[in-house]
């Protein structure tokens, strides 16, 4: 009942928030509409005016247009930031909208990173990490390049480090309290957030070999002298000292000069890219951060990191990268009408194109440290997400020896709370193994998963599903959905077989595993499985690993008596009840009684037994 009511409180703040902000753009719209019609008023009152007063002189009918023209130009910015305004209304509305759908586990708004489902990784592909309905789909919540990089990797590489993945709990905790930073942060972002072009070519000094147009002493005095001259020629033809002759011969010197770098300058423009809009943004996001006040150390590092010191002066990165971002909007207007007359006049191109060269010069050191911290940020904002939208998850505990697993109530998160059955876990030490036993669809396949899941996202340092958990960060491993491949010739038995050759190869690396095995050995016959499976849990142990191996078959239960203090037996039953099988999905203590496969086959009519 607790659980139903925090999920309720979540799914009331969203509803709200989707009132509230559905009846400001209301009104926005509204105001928007009014502004058109009183700007069409404007043009409308200019034309009748300047008609009724065609007679006057032309300096009073030219006051009269400027007023009007100013009063439409004061109109058209107002409903610029309207329109500004409307477009972070429509976004906070769908914000809403997506997260009550992810509430109800429709997570398809939101990136599952599909091409990084990867079977040779250690546990992403039997744990569905990554892809449609994966358990990254439902945590991502990044609108920059480098978060989602970032967010990735802390998926593929959940953190050893116990005071690592305590600063992370901190930092999730703080930000997931920060509703109006979150939010603001998403909608900023999200505008931009499937843009694919890359700006790390920024993070270089100087991505190519070419001479720098910055070190040209003729381009540098140009970019100054050519509007000088342009200056004096206009002056000198109004007070009649220049005739029109000289100007046409200095618009062709002119023009000369202007394309003269051309080429260098479309080198330069061609790398950068039409970036100004992403570079605008994360301009944007950068100051939202350097503007917020964090408790948590580990938030204020990342803040921190967005003030760079150069040249004996502190420049934030929103202001720089605000910067280059004009330059290059600059050059992406070369080819345009007033482009192209600004380059005659005082060599735009040439002047902005020292300008990116010098900043590059000044800031590209930094450049890296600005963008891993506004990536961190944009994480940080995800797992935020995460933990306000599962009130009832907790954040566990993090033991320092190897290994300890204990937790109460544990359930996947990709289960519907209203049908997910939570199971408890227990693994006291190494070299020590919970043998699972089990009917078929009884349950031990999703509770291999919920184990792993839940130890992935404590390792993360965000909230997991279960009542108490405690757990020792080792490196997981699993073998859950071993796959042959067709295209190295491999086959299904041989692939897993690599797998648990990959496993025992760590462990004689000294690596500190907790491993998740599903049905060892599938892929041979019986007699063999058996045997291989025993010598495979005895070396196992032998090696100080510990972890969790489903099986149906039986004799594997027997271990205990062989290994009392390493080997623990838990099981799933499916009972028959009225001829009927009843799944509780419960995990209890023993070697499992019943097994479901003949039953099932007679249900069906495929049992084999003679009429």
């Amino acid at each position: 009942m607790e659980q139903k009511s925090k999920t309720h409180e979540t799914y009331y703040f969203y509803r709200t928030k989707k009132e509230e902000h559905s009846a400001i753009l209301r009104k926005l719209k509204k105001y928007i509409y009014h502004i058109g019609t009183a700007r069409l008023f404007v043009i409308a009152g200019m034309i009748t005016t300047l008609w009724l007063r065609r007679n006057d002189e032309l300096s009073v009918l030219i006051v009269i247009a400027a007023i009007f023209l100013l009063l439409f130009l004061v109109l058209i910015v107002y409903h610029a930031k309207l329109h500004d305004r409307r477009t972070y209304e429509e976004g906070y509305i769908r914000l809403c909208e997506n997260e009550l759908k992810a509430l109800d586990y429709d997570f398809s708004a939101f990136d599952g990173a599909p091409e990084h489902a990867d079977t040779q990784h250690s546990f992403s592909f039997d744990l569905d990490l990554f892809g449609e309905n994966s358990l990254f789909q439902s945590v991502n919540r990044t609108v920059t390049q480098m978060g989602r990089e970032q967010l990735i990797n802390r998926f593929k590489r959940p953190s050893d480090d116990k005071n690592e993945i305590l600063t992370y709990q901190k930092g999730t905790l703080e930000i997931s309290k920060m509703h109006c930073f979150r939010h603001k942060f998403y909608i900023t972002g999200e505008i931009i957030s499937k843009e694919k072009k890359d700006i790390k070519y920024l993070f270089s000094e100087d991505g190519d070999n070419q001479k720098r147009i910055s070190d040209n002493i003729l381009f540098k005095v140009m970019i100054w002298l050519t509007p000088a001259i342009w200056a004096l020629l206009i002056a000198g033809y109004m007070f009649d000292i220049v005739n029109t002759g000289a100007i046409y011969i200095y618009f062709v010197v002119s023009f000369l000069l202007a394309n003269l770098p051309a080429k260098r300058i479309q080198t330069l423009h061609a790398s950068l890219g039409k970036t100004e809009n992403i570079l605008n943004t994360y301009s944007t996001l950068m100051e939202q951060i350097e503007k917020e006040n964090f408790s948590s150390i580990i938030l204020q590092t990342y803040k921190q990191k967005l003030n760079g010191k150069k040249a004996k002066k502190k420049t934030s990165a929103s202001s720089a990268i605000k910067r280059l971002s004009r330059y290059i909007g600059a050059l992406d207007q070369r080819f345009s009408a007033i482009g192209i007359i600004l380059n005659l006049v005082y060599m735009r191109d040439t002047r902005q194109a020292i300008g990116i060269e010098k900043w590059k010069s000044e800031y590209s050191g930094e450049m890296k440290g600005w963008f891993d911290a506004l990536g961190a940020i944009d994480v940080f904002c995800s797992f935020g997400t995460f933990a306000f939208n599962h009130p009832d998850y907790i954040y566990p505990s993090i033991s320092e020896s190897y290994f300890f697993m204990e937790g109460k109530g544990l359930g996947h998160p990709l289960l519907h709370r209203d049908k997910c059955v939570c199971n408890d876990i227990q693994i006291p030490r190494s070299k020590y193994f919970l043998i699972i036993t089990g009917a078929n669809m009884a349950g031990k396949s999703t509770y291999l998963r919920t184990a792993g899941v839940n130890f992935v996202f404590a390792c993360m340092g965000i909230p997991v599903y279960a009542e108490t958990l405690t757990v020792y960060p080792a490196h997981l491993v699993t073998s859950l959905r071993t796959a042959d491949s067709l295209i190295s010739n491999e086959s299904y038995f041989f692939a897993e077989l690599k797998r648990l050759k990959t496993i025992i190869d760590r462990l004689n690396a000294n690596e500190r595993l907790f491993i998740i095995l599903d049905e060892i050995l599938k892929g041979t016959n019986s007699i063999d499985k058996q045997k291989g499976s025993i010598n495979l849990i005895k070396q196992l142990i032998k090696k100080g690993s510990c972890g969790i191996i489903a099986t149906h078959d039986l004799l594997l239960g027997t271990l205990s008596a062989t290994f009392p203090d390493n080997v623990y037996n838990r099981r799933f039953e499916a009972d028959i009840k009225n001829d009927e099988l009843i799944f509780t999905y419960k995990i209890r203590d023993g070697i499992a009684q019943n097994m479901n496969a003949t039953f099932l086959m007679k249900k069906m009519g495929i049992s084999g037994d003679d009429e």
